[in-house]
């Protein structure tokens, strides 16, 4: 009661200050109490500032005199937790700042990783023009090694009994599969066993049996002029050095090597067309020249890996890695094949591209050694067998 005779009082006030002397006692009796009653309300004030902004609104409503001091009060403790708030504000501001730093340090191993698999590419010869010298030699003798793995029966696949068979048939075996010299050879064999009856052959004989190999009449003066250069400058016997063979018709370094490997043991590389083929697919060398193919491959491996690596070179070439359209996706030294995707990627399609063995087919040789056989290899059929 005695709060709304103030606020009455202080009305009348206002308007024109015509108060009598016993108003001016009650007003002075409100006015005190008014004092009382602010003096109570000081300690609300500060439950008031604790309170949600809904009952700060009552508060003043109730006690207008006490509204002002906590106006006052309030930007005070506003204005420490601003100035308090605002080092906050660029202390979050300092790492958004400093955000372009782990950016950078991002896109750093990004650059690293994308550069890690070149390392190791050059090592697998994913890009073979930037292989070091010591790269590509491990490179070169871990694929023979893949390979010694996959054929481990390679051999020579032309049939042989003795050195003059085997130089003969290498020399039929020019510009021809070794499949169809080893059809047509034993019944050049059967009439013309020695040196000698080949050299004393008539050449129109010859030649009928050598049809079947393609370009018979060059053929047939080749191996009755080396019969002849072995009776008349060795004795019948076939030489076991390379000078001596390559003087021999129709014998160059390749059937040379042929000969030396196989029948004699003495290590040589065969440049044939699967081999030349091969060895530059795979970055070994981008010479096109036999000789400096042989030269530059044998480089690469010591001489006693040279008759074998010629087999395991020869044979890839003929089962998996053809001239026109290679199996990639049944190789098994695809990784480190540089030329990876040449052919047909799909392994199931690559399948059917297989050849011989690989294939379940019949081999190249009529009398294949046992562990060709062994391993699940077949004989091939004679001569108008099919």
């Amino acid at each position: 009661m005695s709060a709304e005779r103030d606020s009455a009082v202080g009305e009348q006030g206002s308007d024109g200050g015509r108060k009598t002397a016993g108003a001016a006692r009650t007003a002075a009796a409100g006015t005190g109490a008014s004092a009382a009653s602010a003096k109570k309300a000081a300690p609300s004030k500060k439950a008031a500032a604790r309170k949600p902004a809904a009952a700060k609104k009552a508060a003043a409503e109730k006690t207008p005199g006490a509204t002002k001091p906590a106006a006052k009060k309030a930007p005070a403790k506003k204005t420490p937790s601003a100035k308090k708030a605002a080092p906050a504000k660029k202390a979050s501001s300092a790492p958004l700042r400093k955000a372009p730093a782990p950016r950078k340090q991002v896109v750093a191993p990004k650059k690293a990783t994308a550069s890690v698999p070149a390392a190791p590419a050059k090592t697998v010869a994913a890009h073979p023009q930037g292989e070091s010298r010591t790269a590509l030699v491990r490179r070169a003798r871990r694929i023979n090694r893949e390979l010694a793995e996959v054929y481990p029966y390679a051999h020579p696949e032309l049939d042989f009994e003795n050195p003059f068979q085997l130089v003969v048939a290498t020399v039929l075996s020019a510009q021809t599969t070794d499949l169809r010299v080893n059809q047509t050879t034993p019944a050049l064999f059967a009439k013309y066993p020695t040196p000698e009856d080949l050299a004393a052959a008539n050449p129109e004989e010859v030649e009928e049996i050598l049809r079947p190999t393609g370009f018979f009449r060059a053929k047939t003066k080749s191996v009755i002029g080396l019969s002849k250069a072995l009776v008349e400058q060795f004795g019948g016997e076939v030489p076991g050095r390379l000078e001596d063979l390559v003087k021999l018709p129709g014998v160059g370094r390749k059937t040379a090597f042929v000969v030396l490997g196989n029948a004699f043991g003495r290590p040589g590389i065969t440049v044939d067309t699967h081999f030349q083929r091969l060895v530059r697919r795979w970055k070994w060398t981008d010479e096109t020249d036999p000789d400096k193919i042989e030269a530059a491959v044998g480089a690469l491996f010591p001489k006693s890996d040279w008759t074998d690596l010629s087999h395991h070179v020869i044979w890839h070439g003929r089962r998996i890695c053809h001239a026109r359209k290679p199996a990639c996706g049944a190789c098994p030294i695809a990784p480190l094949c540089p030329a990876y995707g040449e052919g047909e990627t799909d392994p199931e399609k690559a399948k059917k591209l297989l050849k011989y063995e690989k294939a379940g087919q019949p081999g190249q040789r009529l009398r294949p050694p046992q562990a060709y056989l062994d391993a699940g290899g077949r004989a091939a059929p004679p001569l108008g067998a099919g």
